[in-house]
């Protein structure tokens, strides 16, 4: 016996799960900076100025990427939840390489970086204990932390590879501009921290208050 089925009766069909997807042009950009990570890194161990000048063009073309992928998904419309999580991964893992290889090598001061990698780890470990219990959006401060952190690891990668083109005052006031770059970039991120440490405090107490209602 056969049975027809209605329109009405007929299953939905599969919600479009495009949004889901982990194939997409602007999650293959951020994957590819993920990639290009252990290249910066390996930049530091190439004798030279091949060395430096592909440790620059590698975190340059990085920074690059991270605008590409955010345009890409808007201008595509792909946004996905894997690159909501991939996209700060990658950030981090690119940031984090940079500034602890140019601590090794000398050219950014040793506090300074760890300044900046304590902030991220305190403000990731917040995020992840108040996960679904308080909204920490990004704040304004936070995005100029990002700029100029960028900025002076950026100059920092570059003055050693500049240096020898230009004058040798010019040369070590690139080298100077950078770490100073650097320390703004250590005020800026700690200011930011407690920007995120009171919003949490603020939303941890409307939380509480709306349990007592």
């Amino acid at each position: 016996m056969t049975t027809s089925v209605t329109g009405a009766e007929r299953p939905e069909a599969p919600a479009d799960t495009g949004r889901l997807r982990l194939a997409s042009w602007p999650n293959a950009v951020t994957g590819a900076r993920i990639l290009m990570v252990p290249v910066l890194v390996g930049s530091f161990f190439v004798a030279g100025p091949a060395g430096l000048w592909l440790g620059f063009a590698v975190f340059a073309a990085a920074a690059i990427s991270d605008y590409l992928d955010g345009w890409l998904a808007r201008r595509l419309d792909q946004h996905s939840l894997v690159g909501r999580i991939l996209d700060p991964i990658a950030d981090k893992l690119l940031v984090a390489a940079a500034l602890v290889m140019l601590a090794v090598d000398g050219r950014a001061p040793v506090i300074a970086v760890v300044a900046i990698l304590c902030r991220e780890f305190l403000i990731a470990g917040l995020r992840e204990a108040l996960a679904g219990t308080v909204a920490l959006p990004v704040q304004p401060l936070g995005k100029w932390k990002t700029a100029v952190q960028m900025g002076a690891i950026v100059i920092l990668l570059l003055a050693p590879a500049a240096a020898p083109l230009l004058p040798d005052a010019a040369g070590t006031g690139l080298a100077e501009a950078g770490r100073g770059l650097l320390w703004l970039a250590v005020l800026l991120t700690w200011a930011s921290a407690i920007g995120y440490l009171r919003a949490s405090v603020r939303g941890l107490r409307a939380a509480g208050a709306e349990r007592e209602d």
